[in-house]
């Protein structure tokens, strides 16, 4: 079942994302679509709060396309701004990732719809006003709609 939720502030963002983070299980792949300045990495920092990592640690990693965070489970946050090519994503070894013992955050997971598993949680972000979010969590497939 699809649910949309509005936020007013980068706070209320990061609430949303922490309630969330404390469902997610090893394995679940998160794919965060929207615009730039939507909100995608505010909600990482929410989601690492719920995992125990310091958010104020969290950057968007647009130059490095990855960074790891070590928390009660590990959590591997994408951010594919700057991938031009799926072949670029594919050498990154992904399949680590996505199969491994953590929890994979993906921004901009748009641009490898191709090789996402058929099962994930698309979360799509709509700019509604300087601070207003719209937020609309898709599961794809039984693991998330049984959760969200």
């Amino acid at each position: 079942m699809i649910k949309t939720i509005i936020t007013n502030s980068p706070d209320e963002t990061i609430k949303l994302a922490e309630r969330l983070g404390r469902k997610l299980v090893r394995g679940d792949i998160i794919c965060l679509t929207g615009e730039l300045g939507g909100g995608k990495t505010t909600f990482v920092k929410g989601l690492c709060k719920a995992f125990g990592i310091d958010p104020r640690a969290v950057l968007s990693p647009s130059f490095v396309l990855i960074k790891e965070y070590k928390g009660r489970l590990p959590l591997y946050h994408f951010d594919l701004y700057r991938i031009d090519k799926l072949f670029d994503f594919e050498r990154l070894g992904y399949q680590e990732y996505f199969y491994g013992d953590g929890i994979c955050i993906i921004e901009w997971a748009e641009r490898i719809k191709k090789i996402l598993p058929e099962e994930y949680l698309l979360i799509e972000f709509k700019i509604l006003g300087e601070n207003k979010r719209q937020i609309k969590l898709v599961p794809y497939g039984k693991r998330y709609r049984d959760r969200f």
